[in-house]
């Protein structure tokens, strides 16, 4: 059986996974896809990791869709059928994406899906999908625009241009650019804070983030207001207020996988 395309690591409750094609800049693969829906789906079942770090293995993070197949690059197969896809928006749990180098096309935006990014400062970020006679995936329509301004989603998605980790940063599409060696530690130490967190009260928080892509103010505060009334009757609520009197950390009961109320 040939290596997988990803590797998953799990330290102090946090997830690794590292695209693992560095010979080939962790170009994009329909294996590559399905290995991460695999894993994505795994880690969200596990209540003992608290928040998943995204990286690559190498010099870049992805340099997009390999183009080995040349001018068929991006045509469908016959009579193919897709698998459903997992994306890290869906987790109930924080994913952070680590660009640790260069991402191009579906390199940055698979990372748009995640919650929260840190870039390195020098990497190659482009939206290069027009430049290749395509459009961009994923939502990024809406992503780059909701997080960055229509402006600057028009900029980077109509042109295709290239532009580097420390800018992409000041735009606000990500947290933090740093030197490319420092990103994934940072990532990593960042992540941990979540072992502090109520893993319930953090995955009600994370679909309430994303359901406000789409939700009125009015009805993001009926829907936050519902979901209060419903943290504060769990012993996480009685757990959080006594543990920050008694100065000891938190030992949360609810876990994500079983106990999140249903959706609407």
């Amino acid at each position: 059986m040939s290596e997988r395309t990803i590797r998953v690591e799990r330290t102090d409750r946090v997830a690794t996974i590292t695209l693992n094609r560095p010979e080939a800049l962790n170009a994009w693969t329909d294996r590559m896809a399905a290995e991460l829906t695999e894993a994505l789906g795994q880690l969200d079942r596990d209540d003992a990791i608290r928040a998943v770090v995204l990286t690559g293995a190498g010099r870049a993070f992805c340099a997009g869709a390999d183009l080995s197949a040349g001018g068929g690059t991006f045509q469908p197969e016959p009579g193919a059928r897709p698998q459903q896809p997992f994306y890290p928006y869906q987790l109930r749990k924080p994913v952070i994406a680590a660009i640790n180098g260069h991402a191009v096309g579906v390199g940055i935006t698979y990372p748009m899906l995640c919650d929260v990014r840190f870039v390195a400062e020098e990497a190659r970020i482009q939206f290069a999908f027009v430049r290749r006679g395509v459009i961009p995936e994923l939502a990024s329509h809406a992503l780059v625009a909701r997080v960055a301004g229509l402006s600057t989603a028009a900029d980077l998605l109509l042109s295709g241009r290239a532009i580097r980790g420390r800018e992409f940063a000041q735009l606000g599409l990500a947290s933090r650019a740093l030197p490319a060696e420092e990103v994934l530690p940072a990532a990593l130490a960042y992540a941990r804070e979540f072992r502090l967190a109520a893993p319930v009260s953090v995955a009600l928080s994370k679909r309430l983030l994303w359901e406000g892509l789409r939700c009125t103010v009015p009805e993001m505060m009926r829907r936050e207001a519902e979901r209060f009334r419903w943290a504060g009757a769990q012993p996480d609520a009685r757990e959080g207020v006594l543990s920050f009197l008694e100065k000891r950390e938190p030992d949360w009961k609810l876990r994500p996988s079983r106990d999140l109320p249903a959706e609407h």
